[in-house]
C-alpha cells in the first residue's frame, strides 16, 4: 500500500478542498486530535465520505462491523492490550493473513505493530467509529466477563475465593484499566460496567433469580438482558459493587443507597447504586450519571427551532419568578434543570441548589443535598436557603404544598426559582398545584414559565428506511395535507433490533401572559384553556410532528410515549 496523508488522499479525491484541509490542520494543531476526527466535528465532512474516498482511493473493503459475525478466537490473536490502543478489530484470519477492522486505515504504525504481534501480514478493512467500539468492546468484554466468571468458579472450588470481596480499599477505579492480575470479581464488575458505558445505558439491574443472577441494562429507555452469572457467585458480585459504593457489607436485609465515582474511557462517571433485599437476595440497581458537558445543554437536551428560541428568551428575560420544568418520572427533567443552570451560573450570582440527590456536580454551584432522615427537607432547607443571600434557587422537586408555597413567595420577593414537578402536560402543573393547597395569587403572581417534555427514541440510523405515511398518520400528528416522506428502522444488531437507537426531548413551553394570571385567580380552567389558545403556546404534539417530518422519531413512538395527548 502506498503511505498517503489522508488530507492529501481527500483533497486528491475531491472530497474536501485545500482551503479546508488547511482550516482543519490549524484546528488540529491546537486541539492535538487525529485530523478524520477534525474533519467530521467541523462538518467538513461525513465519516460516510471519508469511507467512499478511503475504499475509492485505496482500493479497500468496507466492513459493517455490527451485522459481521467474529469468533472468539480473535480475541486470543491480537491482545486486548494491543487491540484497545490503536483501536482495531480483528475480523478473520487465515495461516498467513489477518483481516483488520479500521476507522483509520493509514494508521501505518498500527499496521505493523498488529502484524509483528500476530506474524501474519495485515489487510485493513474499512468500519465506522461507532461500530467500530461496539464490536470492540462486545469481542473483548465477553471474553473477559467468561474468563472472570470461570475464574470466580476455580477460586471458588478450591476456597481461594473469599479473599476477592475483602479488598474495598484496594479496588482500581478505572473500569477500563487493563490488570489481568486484579481479583476476579473486579474485573467482573469492571466489564460489566464497561459494558454499559458502551452501551450508553442509563441503568443496570443486578437481580437475583433464585438459579442465577440475571444482568440487565436500560438502554434508550427500555430494559435489555445481557448476561446472566451463575447463583454461586451472587453474593461475591453483590458484596464487590456494595464495597465500591461504600456500603456495610454485613448488613442484607434494609435496602441502601450509595456512591461510585469512576473513569471509563477517560470519561468521568456518578454511579447511584441503591440495594434492596428480595426473597432471593439482595438486588441491586445502578444508575449512570455522564458527566459530559453536552448532556447538560441546550443542544443536549434536544431544544431546536422555535422551542430553543422560547427556551432562551424565557432564560434571559426571567429576573425573579419561578421556571418549571415538569413531566412523568424519567422524561429528562433533571438535565433541563441542570441546563437552566448551567445558563444560569456564574461569578456575580450565588446560585445555590437543592437536590435528592445530587446527581451531577457543577463548579460554582452550592449544591445541598436533601435529607430526610435528619430533618432537612426541601422546605426547611429552602426556609434556610432564603437566608443566605441568594440570587437564584433550584428546587430539585416540589413534592408538597409547603415547598411550594415558600419557592412562590420567594419568586414574588425577588427571586428566580427553577424547579420541577410530575405532571402530565403545561397547564396541569398549575392544577397540581392548586391541589396540593397554593394560593391563586401566589401560583399568578409567581409562576413566569412552564416547561413540559418527554422524551421519545431516536430511528437507528443503520436501518432507517423511507415510507410513505398514511391519511390516518398526518391527522394523528395533525399535518396538512402535502407530500411527505417519513422513516422507520427496520431493526438491525446495533438498535437491539428495535428500529431505534437513542433518544431526544420533546417540548411545549408556555409563558405566563396576563390573561392567564387572571384566570389562575379565578381558578377557572376553562377560561385559563382559552387564554392559553390565544397566547403563542403550542403544544407538545407539535414538537413531536416536526421530529416525524424530520425523520428523527415515528409516529408509533409519538403515540406511545404522549398518548392520550395524541387526538
Amino acid at each position: 500500500m502506498k503511505y498517503t496523508r489522508l488530507g492529501d488522499l481527500l483533497v486528491g479525491s475531491g472530497a474536501i478542498t485545500q482551503q479546508q484541509l488547511q482550516q482543519a490542520l490549524a484546528i488540529q494543531k491546537e486541539n492535538g486530535k487525529r485530523l478524520g476526527d477534525v474533519l467530521r466535528d467541523s462538518h467538513i465532512i461525513t465519516e460516510s465520505q471519508v469511507i467512499d474516498a478511503l475504499m475509492a482511493q485505496l482500493g479497500l473493503e468496507f466492513i459493517d462491523l455490527n451485522s459481521a459475525s467474529i469468533s472468539s478466537e480473535m480475541a486470543q490473536l491480537v491482545p486486548k492490550s494491543l487491540a484497545k490502543k490503536h483501536r482495531v478489530v480483528p475480523v478473520r484470519a487465515t495461516r498467513s493473513e489477518l483481516y483488520l477492522g479500521m476507522s483509520d486505515p493509514l494508521n501505518f504504525a498500527a499496521i505493523e505493530e498488529v502484524g509483528a504481534a500476530t506474524r501474519r501480514q495485515v489487510i485493513p478493512m474499512i468500519a465506522t467509529e461507532e461500530a467500530l467500539e461496539r464490536a470492540l468492546q462486545n469481542l473483548y468484554s465477553n471474553q473477559g466477563t467468561m474468563k472472570a466468571i470461570e475464574d470466580m468458579r476455580r477460586d471458588l472450588d478450591t476456597n481461594q475465593y473469599g479473599s476477592a470481596v475483602r479488598m474495598g480499599e484496594e479496588f482500581q477505579l478505572a473500569a477500563d484499566e487493563e490488570d489481568e492480575n486484579a481479583a476476579p470479581t473486579i474485573r467482573l464488575v469492571n466489564s460489566i460496567i464497561q459494558r454499559a458505558y458502551t452501551e450508553k445505558a442509563s441503568d443496570i439491574h443486578l437481580e437475583p433469580m433464585g438459579t442465577q443472577l440475571s444482568i440487565r441494562m436500560r438502554i434508550d429507555g427500555a430494559l435489555r438482558h445481557i448476561i446472566t452469572v451463575p447463583r454461586e457467585l451472587q453474593m461475591s458480585v453483590i458484596s464487590r459493587i456494595k464495597i465500591m459504593a461504600q456500603m456495610d457489607i454485613a448488613q442484607k436485609n434494609i435496602p441502601q443507597d450509595g456512591r461510585i465515582n469512576m473513569t471509563v474511557q477517560q470519561e468521568n462517571l456518578d454511579l447511584r447504586v441503591s440495594t434492596l433485599p428480595t426473597i432471593y437476595g439482595e438486588k441491586i440497581v445502578i444508575r449512570l450519571l455522564r458527566k459530559d458537558e453536552k448532556m447538560v445543554s441546550v443542544e443536549g437536551i434536544g431544544l431546536r427551532g422555535e422551542n430553543r428560541k422560547r427556551f432562551l428568551d424565557l432564560m434571559a428575560g426571567s429576573r425573579e419568578g419561578v421556571l418549571m420544568v415538569v413531566g412523568p418520572t424519567g422524561s429528562g427533567k433533571t438535565s433541563t434543570l441542570y441546563t437552566m443552570i448551567d445558563q444560569k451560573k456564574s461569578e456575580e450570582i450565588n446560585l445555590i441548589s437543592l437536590e435528592d440527590p445530587v446527581e451531577y456536580h457543577m463548579e460554582g454551584v452550592c449544591q445541598v443535598q436533601i435529607n430526610d432522615r435528619t430533618d432537612l427537607t426541601f422546605a426547611n432547607a429552602l426556609r434556610a436557603v432564603l437566608r443566605q443571600d441568594p440570587d437564584i434557587i433550584a428546587v430539585g422537586e416540589i413534592r408538597d404544598g409547603e415547598t411550594a408555597e415558600i419557592a412562590m413567595r420567594a419568586a414574588m420577593t425577588g427571586h428566580l426559582v427553577f424547579t420541577t414537578i410530575h405532571t402530565n402536560d403545561a397547564l396541569s402543573s398549575i392544577d397540581r398545584l392548586l391541589d396540593i393547597g397554593v394560593e391563586p395569587y401566589l401560583i399568578a403572581g409567581g409562576v413566569r414559565g412552564i416547561i413540559s417534555q418527554r422524551l421519545v427514541r431516536k430511528i437507528c440510523p443503520r436501518c432507517k428506511q423511507a415510507y410513505t405515511p398514511s391519511q390516518e398518520e398526518l391527522e394523528l400528528l395533525e399535518l396538512p395535507q402535502g407530500d411527505y416522506q417519513f422513516y422507520r428502522g427496520t431493526g438491525c444488531s446495533e438498535c437491539f433490533h428495535t428500529g431505534y437507537r437513542g433518544r431526544t426531548g420533546v417540548f411545549e413551553i408556555l409563558t405566563m401572559t396576563p390573561d392567564m394570571r387572571h384566570a389562575i385567580h379565578q381558578k377557572d380552567r376553562k377560561a385559563m384553556e382559552e387564554a392559553v389558545r390565544r397566547s403563542t403556546f403550542r403544544p407538545i404534539l407539535e414538537d413531536c410532528a416536526h421530529l416525524v417530518a424530520e425523520g428523527i422519531t415515528t409516529t408509533e413512538e409519538i403515540v406511545k410515549v404522549i398518548g392520550g395527548q395524541v387526538k
